[in-house]
């Protein structure tokens, strides 16, 4: 899998699709060889209540932060 960009600038059908993730800071999406897309949680890394690969979409999440706007 392959890290794709982070953060803020993401389409609103991605919003959509993952939620909260698509502008959190702690998420990183992440692109298969086959082109899925899945949205990894690094506040897993270090809090056992946080799923490592959340269900989509994500609506409320108390560790959610907005991440910086993209240039």
């Amino acid at each position: 899998m392959t890290e794709a960009s982070s953060g803020a600038g993401r389409s609103p059908a991605e919003r959509a699709t993952a939620g909260l993730c698509a502008d959190c800071r702690h998420a990183r999406r992440l692109v298969s060889g086959r082109g899925s897309v899945f949205w990894l949680c690094r506040r897993a890394e270090g809090d056992p209540a946080f799923p490592r690969y959340p269900r989509l979409p994500v609506l409320r999440c108390p560790g959610y932060e907005r991440g910086p706007r993209e240039s």
